[in-house]
């Protein structure tokens, strides 16, 4: 043992081994940076241009070529701010002397990586600080609604789900054309709002719009029941088409986050061999 101890620090001394850090955390850093600082430049960029955002009345085949845009401009975001950062690690790192070649590639290439990690964990840092801020913003004003809703705490009768079984106890055969439009309004939405959740409007609940309805416009009570169906129908429309939009923007998150993670595999590949070149290039020079 001492004799293995005792070659190992005549190594040393004789220069063949170091007892320094191979990681040149000071390259490494200063590629982060300038590999952040573009990726936000870029990012700015890609919203001028409409790359990252998208019109909320959009049709499907609008968001499913926004969804194409953004997978392209966040390549090529990665492609420039990853080989830059990744160039500028290798190319600012101390020259090693008296190292195999190979241990020089390997070694730019991890420098690279490393930088790119850097690089994307301080991007990630920014932007979940942004939208942090933007949330933190969005809680406040809840908790302003929420404060003024607890001083006065009596809820919008439209609102009152549960009131539409308060009115099926009150209902009359034969409504008063003379009830007070508010009230009237506010029952017909409590009505449709519970029937619509629970899928489908009862005959009965149909029935008595259709009295509601001809109370209060003179229509007869075919006319009145046509036009109630009409109504139902429109908002059933409306209802699946919000579903639809709902499950298309869920697969609209899901292909961007896959495209987020092919973007940061070629980010990662294309910093480690820009710089294993800035390292050939530092060499060479």
């Amino acid at each position: 043992m001492s004799s293995m101890t005792d070659i190992r620090r005549d190594d040393i001394a004789d220069g063949i081994y170091s007892t320094k850090t191979c990681v040149a955390w000071g390259a490494i850093i200063a590629g982060a940076f300038a590999a952040a600082a573009i990726s936000l430049i870029l990012l700015i960029l890609g919203s001028a241009l409409g790359l990252s955002s998208v019109s909320p009345w959009s049709h499907p085949e609008t968001v499913a070529a926004f969804t194409v845009k953004t997978a392209i401009w966040l390549i090529v975001m990665q492609w420039i701010a990853s080989g830059v950062g990744g160039y500028l690690t290798g190319r600012l790192r101390s020259k090693w002397l008296n190292m195999h070649t190979d241990e020089v590639f390997f070694r730019d290439t991890a420098h690279g990586f490393l930088a790119w990690a850097v690089a994307t964990v301080l991007t990630a840092t920014v932007l979940a600080s942004a939208a942090t801020s933007i949330v933190s913003g969005g809680v406040h004003a809840v908790v302003t609604v929420a404060a003024g809703a607890a001083a006065n705490p009596t809820p919008r009768p439209e609102n009152d789900a549960n009131g539409y079984y308060i009115d099926s106890l009150f209902r009359s055969g034969a409504p008063s054309a003379n009830a007070d439009t508010k009230d009237v309004r506010a029952e017909t939405t409590r009505i449709l709002m519970v029937d619509l959740k629970n899928g489908s409007v009862p005959d009965a609940d149909k029935a008595y719009l259709a009295q509601l309805v001809s109370a209060r416009t003179g229509l007869n009570q075919t006319d009145a029941s046509a036009r109630v169906d009409d109504v139902v129908t429109q908002l059933s429309a409306a209802k699946d088409k919000a579903k639809q939009d709902a499950e298309e923007a869920r697969k609209t998150a899901m292909h961007v986050s896959i495209y987020i993670f092919l973007s940061l595999l070629i980010g990662a590949f294309i910093a480690s061999c820009a710089a294993a070149l800035g390292g050939r290039h530092r060499d060479e020079y």
